[in-house]
């Protein structure tokens, strides 16, 4: 079975670049509509998502939303269903890097990546499972990483948000699946994103290390994935952690 997505809505956060917009795309040339999602400051390039899913044959608005936000996170699913009338699947991609070792983290940073990248995560679930529930169902993917499934020096915070986000998609995907709502995590590892871009160039390498394949993956690639999960190609696939990591893994 293809991974389609004809005649289905959903939204994708962290969409005005990166994973989320490649997301958004590949979702729109499966047939989906989608509501792209992403701070108001990131508005310009959130609209230049919605012009690209356009332009593959896709329905799509930006709406902006804060996902540290609960109160965003439940605006954002009402938007998407009064726009398209259905919220199929969802993807909780938003997320921030962080740099430093465990003894150096400064306390308010810690607190604000796992704000952003588990709270995050779980605002958008408590939104998004009850609505998906009473309309029959539907599918929701969560962005983890490498460093959800594996220890990453320097990444504290990362990893340990990450390793959450990969813990709350499962207790999800057990409590959910009896209302026919699959949850399931993508755990990408080194991806040509602007967060990548910005590292320094040791940290690039050593993003690169354990990979068998040497090269940084491209957004597409991850989000080839993403769309196979919010299908019902995937229909008996909840609760997973999949890597998409250029066999990072596997050595």
């Amino acid at each position: 079975m293809t991974a389609s997505l004809e005649d289905k809505a959903g939204l994708v956060t962290g969409a005005a670049g990166g994973i989320g917009r490649a997301v958004a795309v590949a979702a729109a040339q499966a047939g989906a509509s989608v509501v792209i999602a992403d701070l108001e400051s990131q508005r310009a390039k959130g609209e230049e998502t919605v012009r690209l899913v356009q332009e593959n044959g896709g329905e799509a608005r930006f709406v902006a939303c804060d996902v540290t936000q609960p109160g965003e996170c439940e605006t954002l699913v009402a938007a998407t269903i009064a726009q398209f009338g259905r919220l199929d699947f969802a993807h909780n991609n938003a997320g921030i890097g962080s740099v430093g070792h465990i003894i150096d983290a400064e306390e308010a940073e810690f607190d604000r990546v796992l704000a952003v990248n588990l709270k995050g995560v779980w605002h958008g679930l408590r939104a998004q499972l009850p609505r998906m529930a009473a309309a029959g169902g539907g599918s929701i993917v969560n962005t983890a990483s490498l460093a959800g499934l594996i220890g990453l020096p320097r990444g504290g915070a990362y990893a340990a948000s990450k390793h959450a986000v990969v813990g709350i998609t499962k207790t999800a995907a057990v409590e959910w699946a009896p209302q026919n709502v699959r949850v399931n995590a993508v755990c990408p590892a080194a991806i040509a994103t602007p967060m990548t871009d910005s590292l320094p160039e040791e940290l690039r390498e050593q993003a690169l290390a354990p990979q068998a394949i040497r090269r940084f993956g491209q957004p597409h690639e991850v989000a080839a994935a993403v769309v196979w999960l919010c299908s019902d190609a995937s229909s008996f696939v909840t609760g997973v952690a999949m890597p998409v990591d250029g066999g990072a893994t596997a050595g």
